[in-house]
């Protein structure tokens, strides 16, 4: 298919910031992945899940707002660890980069690794991981 930039970003950004460019779009397609799987296992385990009594019922868009209070605080301590870690793992320090330059990534960071592979499926090869990132962008 070749190298897709309808909007032409990539023509006035540098090495950097392709590389910032390459985070957000990883993340932001795990994060939407995610949330599909997320609608349809709430739409599939509605009303018969050992969660909240299985009083959770209806469309899944409306399941949020039926989640008992103290749950959200939780949730967004999670997320707010895991993305604390991923902002450890890929970014420079602020203190440590100069004013023009925030959100710096590590030299040694390739967007979207961030050390999290429970299931051994991470290519050693670094060609190899660019390659399945590529696929997960494109299919996933």
């Amino acid at each position: 298919m070749g190298f897709f930039d309808p909007l032409g970003f990539a023509e006035k950004a540098d090495e950097a910031t392709m590389k910032r460019y390459r985070e957000a779009e990883v993340t932001h397609g795990r994060v939407a992945m995610l949330a599909v799987v997320g609608f349809f296992v709430g739409e599939a385990v509605e009303g018969s899940s050992f969660l909240f009594d299985a009083s959770i019922s209806g469309p899944a868009i409306s399941h949020p707002g039926q989640v008992p209070g103290g749950w959200d605080a939780l949730i967004i301590a999670g997320i707010g660890f895991a993305e604390l870690q991923r902002a450890k793992t890929g970014w420079v320090d602020p203190a440590d980069v100069k004013f023009d330059q925030a959100g710096k990534l590590n030299a040694d960071y390739y967007p979207g690794d961030i050390g999290f592979d429970p299931l051994g499926l991470k290519p050693e090869d670094a060609e190899e991981l660019d390659v399945m990132i590529t696929k997960e962008l494109q299919n996933g």
